[in-house]
């Protein structure tokens, strides 16, 4: 019989994974951590149980669902970066498709049927309408987004084959950091755009890297929905709750419908942090999309979520605040 607060948490050592373990705990549920620390952060892990681990070892996946029995699985361990997936396609089909594979199996074996899965707005590539609905065609533009509409056909057949009871929530772009900075956004190296902009207005590196400013949007620079963090851990309690509660199947956009372009965040961050954000102009990036902005009220019908936490200066004002702590005090020390 499966664990009634016991949830399976897969990277989530992680940045997004740690939040939601933040968010499963305050709600009653008992995350239990299963990363091998490739990019989580053993700090990150303050919340539940910890188990060293792959997704890939299928044996030691199989036991440990045995043993713990958990009500369901959420699952973050992926390979995520865009740029890096275009030079190494192999990492990101072996991370992320594989990767999910091996989970599924071990899930099969133990009686184990609900998972959530961390998913994203690059699976609909350069997409004919934005916002964007859950119904428009996947057309990834990189191997990672390839990758993840590939999980997305692997549950799809575990949903019809085995009765799985599947969500998938397609992150647009996480960002911010924890309210309370006791966790938020720590990448080595470091891609996202809010901390490299920190980064660059700090001295820490030479200026910030703008990739292309020649995209058909108002300023030239790409255009993003911008979710806060702990919004998309909200939303993964509410759809493991919704699959738990005997929902089949959720394909879930999580935005907030409205975009930002990369100068406009540019300058938000100055007038949050005080300083000017040094920037230089590069060719664009491969893998990259003009503008990606959801389209996202079915997470409200279907789950009842709402993003409460994700204006832009609420993101960039939690996630100046963890940068504050955790990346200047290793500079001063």
């Amino acid at each position: 019989m499966a664990n009634s607060k016991t949830v399976l948490v897969t990277g989530g050592a992680g940045y997004i994974g740690a939040h939601t373990c933040k968010e499963l705990a305050a709600h009653g549920f008992a995350p239990l951590v299963y990363d091998n620390f490739s990019t989580g952060h053993p700090d990150f892990v303050r919340w539940g149980e910890f188990v060293h681990g792959d997704i890939q070892d299928v044996p030691r996946l199989t036991r440990l669902l045995l043993e713990k029995k958990p009500l369901g699985v959420l699952h973050f361990a992926s390979s995520i970066a865009v740029g890096e997936s275009v030079e190494k396609p192999d990492k990101y089909y072996r991370n992320n498709v594989y990767g999910t594979l091996c989970l599924l199996e071990a899930m099969l074996t133990a009686g184990v049927r609900d998972i959530v899965v961390s998913g994203t707005a690059a699976v609909y590539g350069h997409p004919d309408e934005v916002p964007i609905p859950e119904s428009a065609p996947f057309d990834p533009a990189s191997p990672y987004g390839c990758s993840k509409a590939m999980v997305e056909r692997l549950l799809l057949d575990f949903e019809t084959a085995y009765g799985f009871r599947t969500a998938v929530l397609r992150y647009f772009n996480a960002a911010g950091a924890d309210p309370e900075g006791e966790i938020g956004e720590r990448h080595e190296p470091e891609t996202h755009l809010i901390p490299n902009i920190f980064r660059a207005a700090c001295g820490l590196i030479p200026a910030l890297k703008l990739f292309g400013v020649d995209y058909p949007t108002p300023d030239g620079s790409c255009l993003r929905d911008y979710i806060h963090v702990c919004d998309l851990a909200s939303a993964h309690r509410l759809a493991l709750e919704k699959l738990v509660g005997g929902q089949k199947k959720l394909r879930l956009n999580l935005g907030t419908g409205f975009g930002y372009s990369v100068k406009e965040v540019i300058e938000h961050a100055r007038r949050v942090i005080g300083k000017p954000v040094p920037f230089k102009v590069e060719e664009r990036r491969a893998g990259d999309v003009p503008a990606l902005v959801a389209r996202a009220d079915l997470a409200r019908k279907t789950i009842g979520w709402i993003a409460t936490r994700s204006s832009l200066d609420s993101i960039l004002s939690t996630a100046w605040r963890w940068f504050e702590k955790d990346s200047l005090k290793k500079v001063t020390l």
